[in-house]
Parts: C-alpha cells; structure tokens; sequence
C-alpha cells in the first residue's frame, strides 16, 4: 500500500475516530449557556469587529484553550490551523528563519534554517502591532490571529501567503491578580526530565492605570545523542593520540545533547486617564540557550554503524543562542467620528550557531581535492545574525454604524539586518605545517562572510467600505510603498596562497509601487455571510553578497533579486447555525518572478534568484460548536495544489532548467486534517474534569524543488495524537497530558546523504545528514494555583 493511500485511511479514521475539530476550532467554539456560540473578536482590519464579519478566511484561537492544551510553540499551534504548516525545526536556531507556510506559497527547500536568508518569509508575523519574527514562547496570550492570503494592503511586504498576529494579554484596570503554574515532563528518549515555571502578576496602579508582568522558564532535557563528536584539545582542535601526521582520532558520545533552557519575561503598563485616551507600554524579552539538533542521522557511520533512532552523526556539537527584546508604545486616541492610533516599536535579535559542515566538504569532494585529505576533518560553520528596527505606524479607523467605514494609515519601518559566516577546517595549519609545509596553508578559515544591509520602508494605505444595503458591502483597499536599500557585504574565500581572496560589495536599490484589494460580502441570511476577495501581497528586492572576480568569482546574475508579488482570488461562505460555527472558502493564487532561496553553481554561497512563475489552489474548512450538552467539538480540512507553473532557470544559465513546471512546491502537504473533542464533568466536589482528544494528519511533503539528489526527497506523511485530562476547582487547576502518542517521526525536512552523508575515503567517518523531526512523545503533568 502507498503512503498516499495509507495517509486517506489515517485521515479517514481521525475524522470518523474524533467528528471533531482542531485546537483553533474549539477555541472559536465558546458556547454560552443557551447552547449558542459566544461571539469572537478580532482586530485583524484595525478595530474590535466579530470574526464573522471579515469577509476573508481568518482564524482566532484563544489564549486560554493555548494553556489548556499545554500549547507553548508554532509548530503545535499552527497544525491546528487549516491551510498552514510548519516545518518543524525544534528549538535550535528558532528565530533565524521562519517555517510558517500558508496556502502552499513556499519555494525554500525543507532544509533551510541554520543561516538568515536573503529574501523575506512568505507569511509576516505580528507581536501586537509590530511586525517582528522572533518565534517568542507562546505565554500569557489573549488570541492568535491567521489570516489567510495575501494582506498587502494592511500588512504590507512579506504577507504572500498570510499574516499571523500574536496578541498579548492587557493589564487589567483596578484588578489584582496573579498566577503561578509550574510543569514536569519527559519526552521519549530522553535521559532527563523537562520542567517549566511561569508566573504572571496583574497589579493596579489607581484607577488609570495597572502594570501586568508575565515571566518564566524552560529547562528541557536533551534526546538526541551525538555518538561520534571528537576529543577537542584547549584550541578546539581535533585531538591527535598517535601525533598530528598519524590518521588517528578519539571520539566520545554526547547523551541528551540538544537540551534547551529558555528565560522569558515580559511587562505591560496601561494608562488610561480619560475615556477617550488610553496607553500601553510592553517590553519583551526571552534568551534562548540550545546544546544541539534534534535532528537523527538515518544512515551509518564511515565504519558501517546504524545510527540509532535518536542519534546524530555530527562529529562536532552544535550549540546555538539568541537573546531577543522588544519595546513598543500603543496609543488610541477616540475622537468620536474614528479612532487615530499610533504604534512605535523597537526591537533588536541577534543569536549565534555552530554547524557540522563536514559531510558538505566531503560530498564535494573538497577534502580530497582541496584539503589534501588532512586526517580528522572537521568542517566548522560559525554563524551569527541580527534584525533590529525601529517602527512606526499611524492609523485612523471610522467608526461603524454609517454608509462609509474607512481606514487610513502611514508606516515606516527602519531595518539593520547583519549576517555572518566563518568556516574553519580545524587543526589543518598546525597539521599541514608538520605534514606537508611547502603546501601554503595560511589559516584554518577558509571562508569569510559578513553582510550589513538596511531597509527603510515607507507606505501609505487605505480601504474604503460601502454598505450598499444593510446586507451588502463593497470594500476597496490600496497600499503605495517605496523601499530604499543598501546592502554591504565582504565575502572572503581561500585558505592556500595566493589563491585567497576577498571582494568587497556594495549595493543600493529603490524599490516602490502599489497593492490593491477588492471585497465584496453579502449576509443573504442572519449571521450567515458570502464573500469574494481578490488581493495582492509582495516581497521587498534585495541583494546577494558574492565575488565577482577572483579565483573565486561567480556571475554578476546573481548580484541582486527583484520583488516577487502575487494575486489571491478567494470566495467563501461563512456563519452560526444554532451551536455549530462554519467556515469554508476557496481559493486560486497566481505568484510570478518567484524569489528562491539557493546556492550558487561554483562555490555553494547562499543568495535568492527570482523564477518564473507558481499557483496554489485549495480550500478550506472550519467546523466547530456543540455535539451535545458538555461536549465540545470541531472539523479543519485543507486541499492544497501548490505547483510550478513555469520551469526554474539558472540566473546565471538561463538554458540550465533547476526545477521543471509541474514540480510540487517543498514543505506544504496536500490534505491536512486536524481535530480535538472536549468533554466537562461537574463533579459534586465543585470541581470540573475535562477531558479532551486531539488529532492531526497530513499527506507527502517535498523536501526542495530541485532535481538534484543532493536535496529532492519526498517526505510520508504522518498523524499526531493528543491527550489531556484537566481537573480545576477554584483556584486550582492540574492536567496531565500525552503529546504525539504514537511517537510518530512526523519528518518535515531533512539534510540529506548525498549531500552531507559520510565519506571513510575522505577520512570523514561521521555522518552529517539528518532528519527534521516533530517532539518524540512527551508524558506530563502541569498545575497552577490563581490568587
């Protein structure tokens, strides 16, 4: 049986097995006591307005359902979340790259995720108003906000595919309150226990003004074991026991080496002197230390070892770190005909990683060709990154109840990004010195990169409604932009003389047009809507850093990139009938001069080329509410088509065909399907037992768009299952739970053997390929205690 075939029956069975609904679902699903859903309110248009008055596909998943279902990272969220997914790269380098898709629109390979890469995601990210992909704790939110399809009228550049918004939780005016939670768990694997601690404070200030102050801890255990890492002297060296010409080496294993401890902490101060006037303060930060992947290696060792389920074959650790704080002050002010609200917000991320990149060196032969096969090779990636920037946005929203609702605004965002590469083959000058001294070698480091660049956007936008009739509404939108960028790069290369070499790059660009927006949204019964929309997104241009003369030199073609923008036509019908909310829609989008992600032919250094042209069509399905009294439920069901409708030509060859027209785009699954089913008991005690069920399946994956053995590989699909039981009174609240109860791999992406797998004949006996796998299954138990 195919796996095509085996993940319908998987879907099939969740479907019959829960009738149910995904984590998002269930938190729209907040039943009154009348058997009716609870009103949702979202602020996705800029004003407070009932999730079934926007007249495209949005999802609004509560904050207190994220808590109940232990819900702390994206990847876990999002699969409950019709139309998107995640690859799922674990903790380690989180805030490099996101890994959101929605509707399909990816080109980047699974892979990706250890460098920042030159162009933009294809989904922008929210923390409140700012606009910042950091991949904070998911911790004290009010809601998550996704919408679905191009937002280039309200959000601008990098909202392709969607927009999500993570909105935090206010301080409360004249309330005191606190709560203290604390959790143990062990996931599958491990040697070692996770443990979490949080704690959130509301504190009133008066009668104007209240402070809130959310903070904890993550200190996970490992379970990856790193089997073959080198024995390192005090330089970092490879150690050499028989002396530094004799091939030997000494290994050692590392257990549980991806731990994780993660330090959070975040304070919110509202102001609010008049009823007309209010303020909010927020700072956030969070500092992320990782031992390592949690990434297996699914091969053998150079001595024909299996690796185990859990083990990595990288002869060096992996460590990362990233420290990431941001500020902002929201402001509202109620003029009575609108609202005008100004937004200013700073942030500023940087982190750091060392990578195994021996496996590369010797699936290119490099070590042979270049290294002169020095015998314990150990191909060492230091990268950095850092993304700051200032941000401001005015706004004036209308207030409803008239013929015309509108909403104007002006952003301008000022944006430092910074990216560094080093690579090192360590210990190959002190051995080339002794063994083979006429050979040149001048360093360790072999390849130098740093590249500055700065954004500065500037925009105007607007959308005008027109309440035709009381039940019809035509909507019009546009957003003029310009871009300025500079980007200021040194690429070194070399490590024997006089064939090293460094070119120096720098490039301005301009960049400016318009995106526009069209809606139209009939209720042809009571609390029951029709829609059409049809919008744009786009990304920003940018440039690569590469040698242009030299030995090193590669084309002038792939200098810079142009924008990539695309169009969503979508129609979709959505409403209450009784105890059950619905939500489906369909949609058709056309992408053209696609910016990809990849390498250049010689040398392998990272850029962006722009392609031809892609489309991705689908639709979706939201169910949720009621199957009888105490019981809650729900339904996600995506079918997405994403494909390319053009081939992919080699910038610098354009006879050269990368990835043919009809290639499945990498990363996004045909058929999702996720659910969870929620039963309360009142017990006599006064306290309530909850019981909840949640499931998640999807179809294949690719892994790249690329022909080449080196990244092609389609990934099975897999299902995920959940279970948690809760038992609260008052005060107290206590649930133990089961996360991916079948210890499914849930594979998403990998580095694959031929491009980093092992080479004896290169004297590289470890093996550097590796698969990007969903948390092992993970047994715990959280309380909390309200006062």
């Amino acid at each position: 049986m195919n796996s095509h075939k085996q993940l319908k029956q998987r879907a099939m069975a969740s479907a019959i097995a829960l009738a149910c609904a995904s984590q998002a679902g269930s938190a729209a699903a907040q039943e009154a006591g009348s058997g009716e859903i609870a009103t949702v309110t979202v602020t996705a248009q800029g004003r407070k307005e009932s999730i079934l008055k926007i007249p495209y596909n949005i999802s609004s998943i509560n904050g207190q359902q994220l808590e109940d279902n232990v819900i702390v990272d994206q990847s876990e969220l999002l699969r409950g979340v019709a139309g998107a997914s995640v690859v799922d790269r674990g903790a380690r380098n989180s805030g490099v790259i996101s890994g959101i898709t929605i509707r399909g629109l990816n080109v980047n390979g699974s892979a990706l995720g250890d460098f920042q890469t030159s162009a933009v995601p294809t989904v922008s990210t929210y923390l409140n108003n700012t606009p910042i992909f950091a991949n904070f704790l998911i911790k004290d939110l009010d809601r998550v906000e996704v919408l679905r399809g191009p937002q280039g009228t309200l959000y601008g550049s990098g909202s392709l595919g969607g927009t999500v918004r993570y909105l935090t939780r206010r301080p409360e005016l004249a309330t005191w309150s606190a709560k203290l939670d604390g959790g143990i768990s062990h996931t599958q694997g491990s040697g070692g226990n996770n443990y979490s601690t949080d704690g959130v404070f509301n504190i009133p200030l008066g009668e104007t003004a209240a402070l809130r102050v959310a903070a904890g801890k993550v200190d996970n255990a490992g379970i990856i074991d790193y089997r073959n890492v080198y024995v390192l002297d005090a330089a970092g060296v490879p150690v050499a026991p028989k002396g530094i010409t004799d091939p030997a080496a000494s290994y050692r294993s590392v257990k549980d080496a991806d731990t994780v401890r993660i330090d959070y902490a975040r304070i919110s101060a509202l102001f609010k002197p008049t009823a007309n006037f209010t303020a909010l303060l927020t700072y956030q930060t969070q500092r992320d230390h990782v031992g390592g992947r949690r990434q297996p290696t699914r091969g053998s060792d150079g001595y024909g070892v299996p690796y185990g389920q859990y083990e990595n074959g990288s002869v060096q650790l992996e460590p990362s770190a990233r420290e990431v704080s941001m500020a902002s002050l929201e402001m509202d002010w109620d003029l009575g005909f609108a609202t005008l609200s100004s937004g200013t917000s700073h942030y500023d991320q940087s982190g750091d990683s060392l990578s195994e990149n021996t496996g590369f060196y010797a699936k290119n032969n490099w070590l042979a060709d270049y290294y002169y096969n020095y015998p314990r090779p150990m191909a060492q990636a230091y990268r950095s990154y850092g993304d700051k920037a200032w941000v401001q946005e005015l706004r004036l929203v209308s207030k409803p109840g008239g013929m015309l609702d509108y909403i104007v605004g002006a952003y301008f965002q000022n944006q430092d990004l910074a990216a560094t590469q080093l690579s090192y083959l360590r210990g190959l000058k002190a051995w080339a010195d002794v063994a083979l001294p006429s050979a040149g070698v001048t360093s360790d480091n072999d390849f130098v990169f740093h590249r500055l660049q700065n954004f500065k956007e500037r925009a105007l936008y607007g959308e005008l409604t027109w309440h035709v009739a009381p039940t019809v509404r035509v909507t019009g939108g546009m957003r003029k932009f310009q871009t300025d960028f500079n980007n200021d790069s040194i690429v070194g290369s070399g490590v024997i003389a006089p064939y090293n070499a460094t070119t120096h790059t720098l490039i301005t660009q301009n960049d400016s047009g318009n995106l526009f927006k069209a809606n139209v949204s009939w209720d042809f019964m009571p609390r029951h809507m029709l829609y059409a929309t049809a919008s744009q997104g786009y990304r920003r241009a940018g440039a690569n850093a590469v040698p242009l003369t030299g030995n090193f030199a590669e084309s002038a073609a792939w200098q810079t990139f142009a924008p990539d923008k695309n169009l969503n036509l979508e129609t979709g019908v959505k409403g209450t009938l009784g105890g059950t909310r619905y939500n489906l829609s369909l949609f058709h989008v056309d992408w053209k001069h696609i910016q990809i992600d990849t390498t250049t032919p010689n040398w392998g250094f990272y850029v962006a080329q722009n392609g031809g042209k892609a489309s991705t069509r689908g639709l979706e399905l939201e169910l949720s509410g009621k199957l009888a009294e105490n019981w809650r439920y729900g339904l996600n069901y995506a079918y997405v088509n994403a494909r390319l409708d053009e081939d992919v030509l080699r910038a610098d060859k354009p006879s050269v065909v990368t990835a043919k027209a009809g290639t499945v785009l990498p990363g996004t699954a045909r058929n999702t399907l996720s659910g969870s089913l929620e039963h309360v008991t009142m017990l006599d005690n006064g306290w309530y037992w909850t019981q909840r069920v949640h499931g998640y399946a999807q179809s294949a994956t690719e892994n790249a768009i690329s022909t080449l053995p080196t990244v092609k590989q389609r990934w099975a699909g897999f299902g995920d299952w959940g279970l948690s039981t809760s038992l609260s009174a008052g005060q107290w609240n206590v649930t133990a739970y089961v996360k991916n109860l079948g210890n499914s791999d849930g594979v998403t992406g990998g580095f694959l053997e031929a491009s980093m797998g092992t080479s004896p004949g290169q004297n590289y006996y470890g093996n550097g390929s590796k698969v990007l796998i969903s948390q092992p299954r993970t047994i715990g138990l959280t309380a909390g205690y309200a006062f």
